[in-house]
């Protein structure tokens, strides 16, 4: 009898789902994912297989604020609707979080490899430069939960007054595709403590996966002659904020009000650098390990206030020609790297909540609980870009809140057949795009400061304190206080 138990448990969870969402994330890719990482089950009397966590994980970002044995409910609901026979599958509490440790964070992190890719196209609004699809890289924090486990594992931050923060945090970097704010790459490390992994870092383990057609915007914390060269190398374009400490020396003015640059291996200098730098000045060709051909553009933006300075922005980019991007285009497009920003607001805000802790108590599920989170952002992101593109808008159009809240509405309706999965994306793209539910397009500035007290320089928002709406796109006022140095 406790056999027949089993397998008929197990052909019960086979239809285990997350709706709409397994549409993104194939049981397949999950399947690979748990035997390339050798997290198989190994017991006959297992009655939660490793790809029915591995959706439990998914469904726990999705509703961040239920516990244990309701997502579980979620995730059954299907099965009425499939009018399946057989013992009603009710796990416990306990055997979740049994099944959670036997899965660990490996399998979580190869399936995110494996399925998190662009999403957009080329009828896509705002995805493409010319030829470059916008990319962006940035870094974010998680607040886990103070067990002794991921104290001893993550730290935690140092204060301003040199008292150690609260509770432990992960810190994460990612690379997304701007257009629809999906992450495809990944790559996680303690913030805190000894160990701490630092967003330069983590952003190493990512460079070298950078793909040729790729536009990547980088902020001014990232860049680095190694880290630039390592990127470069992939055959990705780049276009990163210049840090104010890097000056680099114009070689020739551009019709476009860019110029000419060269950057150099900081490991040569004196006379070496002197001879490099009459090499390039000659336009002739340069040992790659010692200097690099660059373009730099710089501007400003006079009609947006931001934190009260009129700044100027040094961007500098491998792409030297202009005939290819013109200055004012290539700070038009990085622009477009604040939309890592709203990416991240999703994640935290819409999903997890603002403020909320990760509910895992220890390192390893921790980390499972993010690859969760991005893969179900992933999903989402893709739907929303899937849609978006279809009906002919923006993907920004598209409002995230009430897309999660419309997903969490139908994470029940059945993933199969195939024919009622499509039925019910359809159902849901209709719904996300309907003209009455779009955002108008943002044209906001905002100050910066964060929500909460945290263990940073920024200032703590204020009440009442909002960010400025603006009625046109920011303006872009080239700025080129070298061009009188550079020779025509």
């Amino acid at each position: 009898m406790a056999d027949t138990r089993v397998v008929a448990d197990r052909r019960l969870t086979d239809w285990i789902s997350l709706g709409v969402l397994t549409s993104f994330v194939p049981r397949d890719a999950v399947d690979e994912a748990i035997a390339a990482t050798g997290r198989g089950a190994r017991r006959s009397d297992v009655t939660i297989p490793p790809h029915v966590v591995a959706y439990f994980v998914m469904a726990l970002a999705l509703f961040a604020e239920d516990d244990y044995e309701a997502v579980a409910r979620r995730l059954a609901g299907t099965l009425d609707d499939l009018d399946v026979t057989g013992p009603v599958w009710d796990p416990s509490s306990g055997g979740l979080t049994k099944g959670r440790q036997r899965l660990g964070a490996a399998p979580m992190a190869a399936l995110f490899s494996q399925v998190a890719a662009p999403v957009a196209d080329l009828d896509t609004v705002g995805a493409f430069r010319g030829p470059w699809r916008l990319m962006s890289i940035d870094g974010l924090e998680w607040d886990v939960a103070a067990s002794k486990e991921n104290i001893a594992a993550f730290g935690l931050p140092a204060g301003r007054a040199d008292a150690p923060g609260v509770l432990p945090k992960v810190r994460a970097v990612t690379v997304s595709e701007c257009a629809s704010h999906a992450a495809v790459l990944a790559a996680l490390g303690p913030a805190g403590g000894a160990k701490v992994a630092s967003e330069q870092a983590l952003a190493r383990q990512l460079y070298p996966r950078l793909e040729s057609g790729w536009l990547l915007l980088a902020d001014r914390n990232f860049y680095s002659w190694a880290d630039w060269c390592t990127a470069a190398d992939t055959g990705a374009a780049l276009l990163w904020r210049a840090k104010a400490n890097l000056r680099p020396p114009p070689l020739r003015a551009l019709p476009d009000g860019s110029y000419l640059t060269v950057l150099v291996n900081p490991k040569v200098t004196g006379a070496a650098r002197e001879a490099l730098l009459a090499a390039a000045r000659a336009g002739t060709p340069l040992d790659p390990a010692k200097a690099r051909y660059a373009r730099l553009v710089e501007y400003d933006v006079p009609d947006r206030e931001g934190d009260g300075k009129h700044e100027i922005i040094g961007l500098i980019t491998t792409i030297c020609d202009p005939r290819e991007a013109t200055a004012t285009a290539l700070a038009g497009a990085y622009q477009q790297r604040w939309e890592h920003e709203t990416g991240n607001r999703q994640l935290k805000t819409y999903l997890r909540g603002p403020g909320r802790v990760l509910r895992s108590k220890h390192p390893d599920t921790v980390y499972q609980e993010i690859w969760g989170y991005l893969l179900t952002h992933h999903a989402i992101s893709a739907l929303t870009c899937q849609a978006a593109t279809a009906a002919g808008i923006d993907p920004d159009r598209i409002k995230c809140k009430r897309t999660v809240r419309i997903i969490r509405d139908r994470v029940t309706d059945p993933a199969f057949p195939p024919d009622q999965r499509r039925r019910t994306l359809d159902l849901i793209a209709a719904d996300i795009t309907r003209p009455t539910r779009l955002n108008t397009r943002r044209e906001r500035t905002y100050p910066r400061a964060v929500r909460r007290a945290r263990h940073n320089q920024y200032p703590v928002k204020k009440p009442g304190q909002h960010g400025v709406r603006h009625n046109t796109p920011a303006t872009i006022r080239l700025a080129n206080p070298l061009k009188s140095q550079v020779a025509a």
